[in-house]
């Protein structure tokens, strides 16, 4: 890949260079494959993960055409961009903290959606309010005690805020799961990736939001806890 993408031998040394040295091949090349999609990134954003592919799958699953998504925690934009493609159309919105991702994000997104950079819903339009039928949140989820343990391509080259999910990793997600209802339209769905080890505990945390809570795991035992709000 790297041959096919330097321009000569000399951008090839380069490029080798960087990569020998552990920074991860798609900020190399300035791209990452997601879903079938090609995604623009740049060094130190989060490179987005296939196992994430699952729950683009379980959005879709539970979405139709024209819904209205909001992807939170969005990084590059991929899984609000994956499931927009997937479902043939959609009311797409995206926000991330960092503005790296955002950046990412917006060319990725281009015309497709719009993305806002802040803290969560902080920079969402109040007329987005009971409106969200399908709620993307692939916050971090490392425990901080963890993320020295993760492979040096991730803790040493992506955001410490994309990998950081607080003492138990669950930091980020109390805070989308405590006010998506507020967010979310009568039936709406708020989807979140955790490991296995989180699992009963994100679902303890939808159910004290009101949320009807359901797990799904696949094959690679990546945990997909999917809450829906009743209507109002």
């Amino acid at each position: 890949m790297l041959r096919e993408h330097a321009v000569d031998d000399t951008e090839l040394e380069a490029m080798t260079a960087r990569r020998v040295s552990g920074e991860p091949l798609e900020q190399i090349l300035g791209w990452a494959e997601f879903d079938g999609h090609r995604f623009a990134v740049e060094p130190g954003v989060f490179v987005p993960r296939h196992r994430s592919e699952f729950l683009v799958a379980q959005a879709v699953a539970c979405g139709r055409p024209g819904a209205v998504v909001l992807d939170l925690c969005c990084g590059i934009g991929a899984l609000g961009v994956a499931v927009r493609a997937r479902l043939g159309d959609a009311e797409l919105h995206a926000s991330d903290v960092d503005p790296a991702g955002v950046r990412c994000a917006r060319i990725n997104l281009g015309s497709q959606g719009r993305v806002y950079c802040g803290d969560l819903y902080r920079p969402l339009p109040d007329g987005l309010r009971g409106r969200v039928e399908l709620l993307l949140a692939n916050a971090p989820y490392v425990p901080s005690g963890e993320v020295r343990l993760l492979p040096p391509e991730a803790r040493e080259h992506e955001n410490l805020i994309a990998l950081d999910g607080g003492d138990d990793g669950l930091a980020i997600h109390r805070r989308v799961i405590a006010e998506a209802p507020v967010w979310l339209a009568p039936g709406g769905r708020v989807l979140i990736e955790v490991s296995e080890a989180q699992s009963e505990a994100a679902a303890s945390l939808m159910q004290s939001a009101g949320l009807t809570t359901r797990l799904v795991v696949d094959d690679e035992d990546t945990v997909v806890v999917i809450g829906t709000l009743g209507a109002r």
